[in-house]
């Protein structure tokens, strides 16, 4: 069945809409994500802020667009990357690479939350296939444990009853920790990489990040 061709009417509102979006991620650049304005962006378009209003019903709602072009270009990109066979290692790299091109797209998402909003629950459902992404790659054969992570570690206990947030992944407890602490470690270097954190300490962030990676996939 062929689709629908848009109606000039609605590839108006889709250009427009992505304009609008394109002007909010210059204002997060620049003023963060809680300063972000729908008057100051129908200004800066020559709009009045009632008629941006019929693109975008509130702030929030263009803060949601944001998240949601944030995450699935993400998911995009690491399913990519997993379908032409990528280990950890190389999904390590690929989360890197996407975090360097645009900063502020990856604070909107792993930075600190935004005051008062609130994320729908299809925002979580897309963040999701990314660790679904992780979790098959962090699976081994026979579901035997990487070298470093000993049989009475407390956190992989956990995991083994606590499995919730793998939602319906088949991998056992200890794919399930290693995988949430390649997360969680990536994440804290890269966090502090993208912050600024280690400008003056005379390291390059892009050993640190390939150090950690080497520890945790070794």
């Amino acid at each position: 069945m062929t689709a629908a061709r848009e109606t000039p009417r609605e590839r108006y509102r889709s250009q427009l809409r992505a304009e609008i979006k394109e002007h909010a991620w210059e204002q997060i650049a620049t003023a963060g994500a809680p300063g972000l304005s729908l008057n100051a962006i129908a200004k800066r378009m020559g709009m009045s802020g009632p008629a941006l209003y019929r693109y975008f019903s509130s702030r929030d709602e263009l803060i949601t667009e944001l998240i949601r072009d944030a995450y699935r270009g993400l998911a995009d990109t690491v399913r990519a990357a997993a379908a032409e066979g990528a280990d950890l290692a190389e999904l390590g790299r690929t989360l890197r690479a996407w975090a360097l091109e645009d900063p502020q797209r990856y604070f909107l998402i792993y930075g600190t939350p935004i005051p008062g909003y609130h994320a729908p629950d299809d925002v979580t459902e897309t963040a999701s296939q990314v660790m679904e992404c992780l979790l098959d790659a962090a699976r081994s054969p026979g579901g035997d444990a990487p070298q470093d992570e000993p049989d009475d570690d407390p956190v992989r206990a956990h995991l083994a009853g606590h499995r919730e947030w793998a939602a319906d992944h088949p991998a056992d407890a200890a794919a399930l920790h290693r995988a949430l602490m390649f997360w969680t470690r990536l994440h804290g270097i890269l966090s502090l990489e993208l912050a600024g954190h280690f400008t003056g300490m005379g390291l390059d962030p892009a050993e640190l990040y390939a150090g950690e990676l080497r520890t945790l996939t070794r």
